[in-house]
């Protein structure tokens, strides 16, 4: 009797998976096919279901992934839940989108670049390596003196963000195949943990209306990063595969995707700058926004067309399509729910901060409701997922959760307060159940071996959604908001104050220079009400053109996860690259 074999690239063993056309890259597939016949097994593929019995090494190897990935949430809600206060503080309040931007363009870009060269190189200097350069970046934006040098530690802290498919791909691969859900339940806990921790130590750094509150969060994050590469230094030890004995450096780089890689860089961030720019402040028949959003689409169509019909091994790997559906339906969910979290992660406490709250502690403590449900739901899916063998129909209930979050968030305006306290268990209930269900049905209706370049793809993806959807939202936004000086100019005029005080009164009302305000000359309390009140009916427009854009876009995954089929025979004993031996796992 053989043991089932342990193999990085032994190919997953199903029917579904039987008769799977074999890899477009002929010398590795050779090393795949050697591997998997010196390992003894039989022609049929067949093998016995023994359960292994893992130790401390491998959950120290799951446990040193979810401490990265805790570091880049905690910085990530750094950026995004004060992105407001930082570029306030700088003066430049129209730039706060380009605190998050860096931060998901680089995850989109470096994601399939990181991917695909770990399975050449291995997966743990590049996680210890880039999640020091996020430890960098931290460390420039905690010590900023201007508005770019904050960009650019953004930037930085977006390398680190380059490991993030490396998170999910190793915590599935170290651990048997049935407990896939619970592996990316782990993840999903961390990052839950990394943003509720974020989120209270921002709202208690910035409370008071400290200016260098921002500071100590990033100084925090730094050293988190850091502690989190030291710790995998020393705790994951994975072993070498076939692959990475076999080639020479110039053999694995050739085998990289670099036009792809150009080709995705580029395009995204020009069109994304032309979103950007859009309605801030140019309108769309200004060559600032129209001419890189057209070059972006021109050449995303050249990507798509390359790697349709000449690169077939790339990022976008044609293995990865060719099985089943299931893959497929998990970019497109991915996707769109990248555009839903960001909604929900900028806007949501920049709506609670206008409209709500002055407290920023408050505000965190509001948003904070929504990491807490993520901690359970998460909790939760992988339990389902691991008694069930099932995630189509939790996917699907997991989106419509996602729609009655926004919708709700839709009916608010500045009288509904109290509402919104509530609310956020509905997001962090989907956000909980949504990344484990569509990451556990990819990786399980693939390749083994293709694990970590469909990892790589799915986070890239969900990155892009991410980064489209921001784009989008801010354009939404400003057309709404672009009209508060007028609305705000309305409202006073029609309460009494003199036309000659209007353009002072509005200016220290946008400023929120409320000292100053009370000193307007014929400003009384129910002029000041009647300002208040138009800025917040302004600003509650944008909000809800945000959520209507972000529950469209989740419909459609809702639709999509209904193709979904349940992988069930793959949820067995089998682990596609233990960091433990053979005989002390099957002993």
């Amino acid at each position: 009797m053989s043991q089932p074999t342990t193999h990085d690239w032994k190919p997953a063993r199903n029917s579904k998976n039987q008769g799977m056309p074999a890899e477009d890259n002929p010398e590795k597939d050779t090393i795949i096919k050697d591997a998997v016949a010196s390992r003894g097994e039989s022609d049929d593929g067949q093998e016995d279901e023994l359960a292994p019995h893992l130790h401390t090494k491998t959950f120290l190897a799951v446990f040193s992934v979810c401490l990265i990935y805790f570091a880049q949430d905690f910085a990530l809600v750094g950026a995004g839940a004060q992105g407001q206060i930082i570029s306030r503080h700088f003066g430049r309040p129209g730039d706060t989108v380009w605190i998050t931007a860096p931060i998901t363009i680089f995850t989109v870009v470096l994601g399939p670049i990181v991917s695909q060269a770990a399975d050449y190189w291995g997966r743990k200097w590049f996680l210890v390596v880039l999640s020091l350069f996020g430890g960098i970046g931290c460390l420039i934006v905690a010590c900023a003196i201007s508005m770019n040098m904050i960009i650019a530690g953004s930037c930085i802290i977006g390398v680190g963000f380059g490991a993030q498919p490396l998170l999910h791909t190793v915590a599935s691969e170290v651990l048997p195949r049935r407990w896939r859900a619970w592996a990316q339940s782990a993840v999903m806990v961390s990052n839950g943990l990394g943003l509720l921790v974020g989120l209270l130590a921002g709202g208690a750094f910035n409370r008071h209306g400290n200016p260098n509150g921002f500071r100590y969060h990033f100084y925090i994050a730094m050293a988190f990063f850091v502690l989190a590469s030291v710790i995998c230094i020393f705790v994951y030890q994975p072993r070498q595969t076939d692959l990475q004995m076999a080639l020479s450096f110039k053999e694995k780089a050739s085998q990289l995707d670099w036009v792809g890689y150009i080709l995705l860089a580029s395009s995204l961030v020009l069109f994304c700058m032309g979103l950007f720019w859009s309605q801030n402040p140019y309108a769309w028949s200004d060559a600032h926004p129209s001419a890189p959003f057209a070059v972006g689409l021109a050449l995303a169509s050249v990507l798509i067309f390359y790697e349709a019909k000449f690169k077939k091994d790339g990022m976008f790997h044609h293995g990865l399509f060719k099985v089943n559906w299931n893959f497929t339906i998990s970019i497109i969910c991915v996707f769109c729910e990248g555009m839903a979290f960001f909604a929900a992660t900028i806007y949501f406490p920049f709506q609670v901060s206008v409209l709500y709250e002055t407290d920023f502690l408050m505000v965190s403590v509001r948003f904070s409701i929504a990491y807490i449900t993520t901690l359970a739901a998460s909790l939760f899916t992988g339990l389902y997922c691991d008694m069930t063998k099932k995630v189509r129909w939790v996917t699907f209930t997991a989106f419509v959760i996602f729609v009655a979050f926004f919708i709700c968030m839709a009916t608010t305006n500045k009288d509904s307060s109290l509402s919104v306290w509530g609310y956020p268990v509905l997001m962090g209930w989907a956000l909980g159940m949504t990344l484990v269900t569509l990451i556990t049905a990819a990786q399980l209706s693939i390749r083994a071996e293709l694990i970590s370049i469909a990892s790589g793809l799915i986070i890239s993806v969900r990155s892009l959604g991410a980064t489209i959807g921001i784009a989008i939202y801010n354009s939404v936004f400003i057309s709404a908001t672009q009209r508060l000086e007028g609305n705000v100019s309305k409202a006073i005029a029609a309460a009494g104050l003199p036309q000659t005080s209007i353009e002072k009164f509005v200016a220290d009302l946008l400023a929120q220079n409320t000292s100053s305000l009370s000193q307007v000359f014929g400003v009384n309390q129910d002029i000041i009400q009647a300002g208040l009140g138009a800025l917040k009916d302004t600003y509650s427009a944008g909000f809800r053109n945000v959520w209507c854009t972000a529950a469209a876009f989740t419909v459609l995954a809702l639709v999509a996860s209904v193709f979904l089929f349940d992988p069930s025979k793959e949820f067995n004993n089998h682990i596609d690259a233990p960091v433990e031996k053979e005989e002390d796992l099957f002993s």
